[in-house]
């Protein structure tokens, strides 16, 4: 059975699950109309589908804790998820980081996340959570809009300059 906590001193060296590979399968194309975002869906060829994997963070407890919540996600004692919230200056919640073991993946421990972390953004007196996704992370973007997020914003300009460079960032936003 999956374990919801918050993440203190007592086992901090949590927050530093390692990142795992994703599948990139498609790219979200979010569109703005008459003061509305929406989005399309391209979805790549199977010859053209491959995996990513972030870099490994080196999350520093001490000194994130100053400004950060972290919240994981445990099956028998072993943390196999992690959000971490962060203070914001305005009034939704950050988002920084989410991340599953891909041994459990598409088991619902994201959205327990995701319900914690609406909690804490409550509890703290904010109004929801915000948070970003690469637009050609197509499984990380569904899942925000699934999970009841909408679409805020669009950085183009955000990867020029960087290996990454063509891809954009997605905001999403998630009243609570």
């Amino acid at each position: 059975m999956i374990e919801i906590k918050i993440i203190d001193a007592t086992n901090k060296e949590d927050i530093k699950l390692k990142n795992e590979e994703f599948q990139l399968w498609g790219r979200m194309i979010p569109s703005y109309k008459n003061e509305k975002w929406a989005y399309t869906v391209l979805k790549l060829a199977a010859k053209d589908v491959s995996q990513m994997c972030f870099p490994d963070e080196n999350y520093q407890y001490e000194e994130m804790s100053k400004n950060s919540i972290f919240i994981g996600a445990y099956d028998e004692g072993e943390c196999i998820g992690l959000a971490i919230m962060q203070e914001a200056f305005f009034k939704y919640m950050y988002l920084y980081d989410l991340k599953i073991n891909k041994t459990h993946r598409k088991q619902g421990v994201a959205n327990m996340l995701i319900e914690r972390a609406k909690e804490v953004a409550y509890l703290k007196g904010y109004r929801g959570i915000y948070t970003q996704a690469q637009d050609n992370n197509l499984s990380a973007c569904l899942f925000y809009v699934n999970t009841g997020f909408h679409i805020g914003g669009l950085d183009t300009k955000v990867y020029n300059g960087t290996v990454q460079e063509g891809k954009s960032d997605i905001l999403f936003y998630l009243d609570i």
